[in-house]
């Protein structure tokens, strides 16, 4: 990447004699001047310097408001600021607001070389340690979303980008697509991960709790509320706030919500007093907003400072080509949870998992892997096992000599080598535990005793 050097200052003599001092003593070095901190603006937008070097005092935007607008598009540039009126407590206020250095002029050749070549050096390293961090968060995301295709390549290239920031985001797609794994991820990635993340889940609180759940509330403030209880906001204080299922909040929310987002405070329900809401906010919906906001059952400005940030989830359909590495993956997590061999899945049921409709998305698929763990006695999994689950077991094929039995004793015959099978995997798995037994087949500890009586199996130790 080439090194480029942005010189702001409206004495338009002064900045090209900078520029020839820089050009000689850096030949490598790209410099454009700017004579107007709105021309500067403009530069800014068409390519990012390495080095910003702007006077402190000029018409219409100061040097200090320049290097806010410059920071705020990219945080990690190096701002030096020049003034011909040097004083402590100008220093102490550009350094404060960001700055990396201060010069005063006149400036001479050998300062100015070598608070530049300081610079950057700074640059380098801040564009490393950029990179770095970019090959980690990818990294990260490998291991924690599942896929290859194109879609979701596009979907972790968007979660490292959305996580450098700091802004609103909000998280849309189908039930079941993995819109809270993606706002995790977010904030694993971000600047507040070593601080709380807080998720909740909106429908699933009445709306009278809510307002409290969210915004806290002060002793007194309702009946039963017997002292002061603090809200997610705050808990999340330095941290992240997961609003899952936005879109299915009251009007009354809507509206304390976005007083929150415009002004960063929080009142809790009861009390007077605002508190600072240092949290950020990520939303997650599978709800049209657009047609709830035309029905009037969703706040248009709400959404639109929600929306900052938006991410897509893509719907399983979409990425048919990452069932077999989700098939695989769930299958292992499955078999570890419960201390059995590792499964796999033979070509043909993972053919069957491709062609098979997935309306529930990645959670269906998920569900109907961990059923499978449960019920396939072996270590391969075939479509039959697929079909089993399914409801649709088949009995095992009889020779054409062999007289067909009636149903209901052949569909016996088939459960009862499919419960002893199960039944002898899991009290192998579990060392004949049974209280352990009963806690990974999901029965209760009687009923897996009558199973293990009426087939004749005992457990290795009793227990």
């Amino acid at each position: 990447m080439n090194e480029r050097i942005l010189i702001v200052d409206d004495e338009a003599d002064f900045a090209a004699g900078l520029a020839r001092l820089l050009r000689s003593g850096f030949p490598d070095l790209e410099v454009e001047v700017c004579t107007s901190p709105r021309e500067a603006l403009g530069a800014l937008e068409r390519q990012e310097p390495s080095v910003l070097l702007t006077d402190l005092r000029m018409p219409e935007m100061d040097g200090l408001e320049l290097m806010q607008h410059a920071l705020g598009r990219d945080p990690n540039l190096t701002v030096v600021l020049l003034t011909a009126h040097g004083s402590i407590e100008t220093a102490v206020s550009a350094l404060k607001g960001g700055a990396y250095d201060f010069l005063t002029k006149p400036i001479k050749r050998e300062d100015l070389n070598r608070c530049v070549s300081r610079c950057l050096e700074r640059s380098r390293l801040m564009r490393e340690n950029s990179r770095l961090r970019s090959l980690m968060s990818r990294s990260e995301l490998q291991r924690t979303l599942i896929g290859d295709t194109p879609c979701m390549r596009r979907l972790k290239d968007t979660i490292a980008a959305v996580a450098a920031s700091d802004y609103t985001v909000l998280v849309r797609g189908e039930s079941g697509t993995g819109k809270e794994l993606v706002a995790a991820s977010i904030h694993a990635l971000s600047e507040r991960a070593k601080r709380p993340l807080m998720t909740v889940n909106c429908p699933a609180i009445p709306d009278q709790l809510l307002e409290s759940e969210l915004f806290g509330h002060v002793k007194g403030a309702f009946t039963g509320a017997e002292k002061a209880h603090k809200g997610m906001f705050q808990a999340a204080a330095g941290g992240t706030i997961v609003l899952d299922e936005i879109g299915d909040i009251s009007m009354n929310i809507q509206t304390k919500l976005l007083r929150v987002l415009q002004d960063r405070l929080v009142r809790p329900v009861g009390g007077t007093a605002s508190q600072k809401a240092d949290a950020r906010i990520i939303a997650s919906t599978n709800r049209p907003l657009e047609q709830k906001i035309r029905s009037g059952e969703f706040r248009e400005d709400l959404f639109y400072r929600l929306n900052v940030l938006t991410i897509v989830t893509p719907p399983l359909r979409e990425r048919v080509d990452d069932i077999p590495l989700l098939a695989d993956h769930f299958l292992g997590v499955c078999c570890a949870e419960m201390r059995l061999p590792q499964k796999r899945l033979s070509p043909e049921a993972t053919v069957c998992l491709c062609s098979r409709a997935w309306p529930g998305n990645v959670r269906e698929l998920q569900n109907f892997i961990r059923r499978l763990a449960v019920f396939c006695p072996g270590e391969l999994v075939e479509p039959f096992h697929l079909r089993f689950v399914e409801g649709q077991a088949e009995c095992a094929p009889c020779s054409d000599e062999a007289p067909l039995a009636p149903y209901k004793d052949a569909k016996s015959l088939v459960l009862e080598d499919f419960t002893r099978r199960y039944v002898e995997r899991l009290l192998e798995g579990t060392r004949g535990n049974i209280s352990e037994a009963a806690r990974v087949s999901g029965l209760e500890r009687v009923s897996l005793q009558k199973i293990l009586r009426r087939l004749g199996i005992g457990p290795a130790d009793g227990r």
